[in-house]
């Protein structure tokens, strides 16, 4: 198996386009050879299938995996009301925590070469009682890819996620501007301005194409292969 290889994605906000994205540098991995997973730690707004919980994200995910490994290691915390993941886990009596996803980490971890772990929400997105996105991602120790959604506000959006992102010392890897709507004014503008006040490099430009397969997009992006933090500890 080649090196391993791993990111934390987020996004500037809820909606944005965080699975798309994913699921698209997914197949970009994937065309470079490596066996690809995506891992959704918490994941708020199921469906009982066939008796099981089953998030819409997380089907996405899978299905721009190489393999399945299993809905446990997959998601391993599914919430069935569609809000904020710590208000649903309150509401369903589950205690967030971050030992779990580490070892279902571990476990993908040890079966690819390359696995990307998708947040909930933005980056500080509360997860639980002193438990975030943030320290989600701090306690994994992975590089970071932004998902910026590119509408109006997006770029105090973006600027804010990328500050706090680097206050926390860890690897900042690149953003992507996902198109968000059909018809964004000044759209070349707004994303030169974010290349511009983000000192990270822009990965790629996703057009605004509802229903369109990942893998079809996978040439818009690259993968951020040189980051200082892909030695990530089990």
């Amino acid at each position: 198996m080649s090196a391993f290889h791993a990111w934390f994605v987020t996004g500037t906000d809820t909606e944005i386009g965080k699975t798309t994205t994913t699921c698209v540098l997914m197949h970009a991995a994937r065309a470079r050879g490596f066996s690809t997973l995506g891992m959704k730690p918490v994941a708020a707004g199921a469906q009982i299938i066939d008796g099981k919980l089953i998030n819409e994200d997380a089907v996405r995910l899978l299905a721009a995996s190489s393999f399945d490994p299993g809905p446990a290691l997959l998601n391993p915390y599914c919430l069935r009301t569609p809000i904020a993941p710590h208000i649903a886990a309150e509401e369903e009596n589950v205690r967030l925590e971050a030992a779990p996803i580490r070892q279902a980490f571990t476990a993908l971890r040890a079966r690819c070469d390359a696995l990307f772990v998708e947040g909930a929400g933005g980056f500080l997105s509360p997860l639980g009682e002193g438990f975030d996105a943030a320290s989600l991602a701090l306690d994994l120790a992975l590089p970071i890819i932004l998902v910026v959604g590119m509408k109006p506000g997006c770029i105090n959006h973006a600027r804010l996620s990328a500050e706090a992102i680097t206050a926390r010392g860890l690897c900042f890897d690149g953003w992507v501007a996902n198109c968000v709507q059909p018809d964004m004014p000044y759209l070349e503008k707004n994303i030169e301005t974010l290349r511009r006040r983000i000192d990270v490099p822009l990965l790629g430009v996703l057009p605004y194409a509802p229903g369109a397969a990942p893998d079809t997009q996978a040439h818009l992006v690259t993968l951020p292969m040189h980051s200082l933090c892909q030695e990530v500890q089990p």
